[in-house]
């Protein structure tokens, strides 16, 4: 589903572009190189790893495998989806996209290293996808990706799942 049409998108049609609270999921998928996918949004030009918002009746992991396929094409199964992290904190997870919406999302972070399909970036929301080394992603990074991206970091080296 695209953002039109979505419960985001139903709710701003009532309250316009007023601060929200949005539960979602964030997906860092990393091949056998330790290559992470990367896209740009459309929307700002800004890099991110694929993330979005829940939909009701949703699941966290329902919400990430949703996201993923729509902003990739790419297919991951929710055995496949470990979580590392909880991104919540409103100093980095408040956000203002171009069009003035506000949103404060509490996102549950997955890594996942299997997938199928084919890498086909949705044209209504991503530029370009790519696989890069976690070590030097893309710039400019989205402030959100960054987060996670040290949490991942954190995750790797404990074992122990991260909340900020």
């Amino acid at each position: 589903m695209t953002y039109v049409g979505s419960h985001l998108w139903e709710l701003r049609q009532q309250v316009g572009s007023r601060l929200l609270v949005m539960p979602g999921a964030q997906v860092l998928l990393v091949d056998d190189q330790e290559r992470a996918l990367f896209q740009r949004r459309r929307d700002s030009g800004l890099w991110e790893i694929p993330a979005g918002a829940a939909e009701p009746g949703s699941s966290f992991r329902d919400t990430a495998i949703r996201e993923l396929h729509e902003e990739t094409g790419l297919t991951v199964a929710a055995d496949d989806l470990t979580p590392f992290a909880s991104l919540s904190e409103p100093d980095v997870h408040v956000i203002t996209y171009p069009n003035g919406d506000r949103l404060h999302c509490f996102a549950l972070c997955f890594e996942a290293r299997r997938w199928t399909g084919t890498l086909t970036p949705s044209p209504d929301e991503v530029l370009e996808a790519t696989f890069l080394p976690l070590a030097t992603p893309p710039t400019p990074l989205q402030p959100q990706t960054h987060a996670v991206l040290d949490l991942h970091r954190a995750y790797r080296a404990t074992n122990t799942f991260q909340a900020r």
